[in-house]
């Protein structure tokens, strides 16, 4: 039997350009979008990791939006794919409420545009997701980056992805599609033409 599959959207603490760690705004495009893909790869609970009030509150109003007024009745899809949010002020909390809901702290991955000792392959990771017992929590970071001290206690960092040139700086919704797509995906790959 497959692991459970969590994923978490962490805004603080990430670097900024200057490589100072700071708290990033959540934006709406983030909420909307990724809840979408993570509904669509099945993915138990999707987690924005914010520590200010003020943040939680606006995607409260968010949910409310489209999950109790006009907004559920208008997009039925968004209310169900906002079905799976869930907001939390660290990366702690979400540890404990999936330790709580499955009996058993999560395997925590995380991704990055650079390799570190602990990162491993995607198919790796989805042999673990796969045949693995425990669940699994995979966070993505905001801004340019997890802060490296917070990184370094992950269980894995799954490697870089790559395009065919030299630039590499996805926006985080897009690396969610295609890690999910990686991980949790069909195998295209087995299927005959």
């Amino acid at each position: 039997m497959a692991a459970n599959v969590y994923l978490g959207l962490v805004h603080y603490p990430i670097y900024n350009k200057n490589y100072e760690v700071i708290a990033t705004a959540i934006t709406n495009f983030d909420v909307h979008d990724i809840s979408r893909t993570a509904r669509t790869y099945s993915i138990k609970r999707y987690f924005v990791i914010h520590p200010l009030d003020s943040q939680a509150n606006l995607v409260r109003e968010m949910m409310g939006y489209w999950q109790e007024g006009f907004g559920s009745e208008y997009n039925p899809d968004r209310k169900e794919a906002l079905s799976i949010l869930d907001i939390v002020p660290d990366i702690k909390a979400a540890v404990a409420k999936i330790t709580e809901a499955e009996g058993v702290a999560p395997i925590i991955v995380t991704t990055d545009a650079r390799l570190y000792k602990n990162t491993v392959s995607y198919k790796h990771m989805r042999s673990m997701i796969e045949t693995g017992d425990r669940p699994c929590l995979v966070l993505f970071g905001t801004g340019y980056g997890m802060e490296r001290e917070v990184m370094a206690g992950f269980d894995y960092i799954l490697e870089p992805i790559y395009g065919p040139g030299d630039y590499n700086h996805l926006c985080v919704r897009s690396a969610v599609a295609i890690i999910l797509d990686r991980l949790l995906g069909e195998p295209w790959w087995h299927k005959a033409e």
